[in-house]
């Protein structure tokens, strides 16, 4: 086990059950990114259904996917400004608190941000905003730039399977 204390102070023992790659810098960012996009995909796939199944929420979020134009800002545009974002509300929060603490309250706001538009959305967007801010948190300490780099491409993965599967769905009705 790497010293986790070296990529990200302060993990609590909330984040304990996360596995210990997510906080650690791997010499080769493509699999770090594959590998946390999968575990920000899977259990958004099982929280998404099971809000679904027991909440059976009245309002969905309303993503139009027309056009390219419309899929080029969801996979490119989107992550990229909530990735910015996100960097700015992690450095305030790190000045308040150590990093897993930071990473939790950011995924908490992100979720209640996104629950604005619809109240299941937002319990269901919190997972990715956490594993992103983590990810950011631990690709940081690099520099500004590979941490955005990392943050932005794992949300842009997760928009572009999202966008996906709407496509899928307006062809298949």
């Amino acid at each position: 086990m790497a010293d986790e204390s070296a990529h990200l102070p302060g993990r609590p023992p909330w984040l304990a059950f996360l596995p210990d790659f997510l906080f650690e810098i791997d010499p080769r960012p493509v699999r770090y990114v594959l590998k946390a996009w999968l575990l920000v995909l899977l259990p958004t796939i099982l929280i998404s259904g099971a809000v679904n199944l027991l909440l059976h929420p009245a309002r969905q979020p309303n993503v139009p996917v027309a056009g390219a134009a419309e899929i080029l800002f969801l996979v490119v545009a989107t992550p990229v400004l909530e990735t910015l974002i996100m960097a700015l509300v992690l450095a305030g929060l790190s000045r308040l608190m150590s990093a897993g603490p930071a990473a939790t309250a950011s995924a908490i706001l992100w979720g209640l941000l996104h629950g604005m538009a619809a109240p299941a959305w937002g319990l269901v967007a919190w997972w990715p905003f956490l594993i992103m801010s983590i990810a950011f948190l631990t690709w940081r300490h690099l520099g500004l730039s590979p941490a955005l780099a990392i943050a932005a491409s794992i949300h842009a993965l997760q928009n572009g399977f999202a966008a996906a599967i709407l496509v899928l769905l307006r062809y298949v009705q």
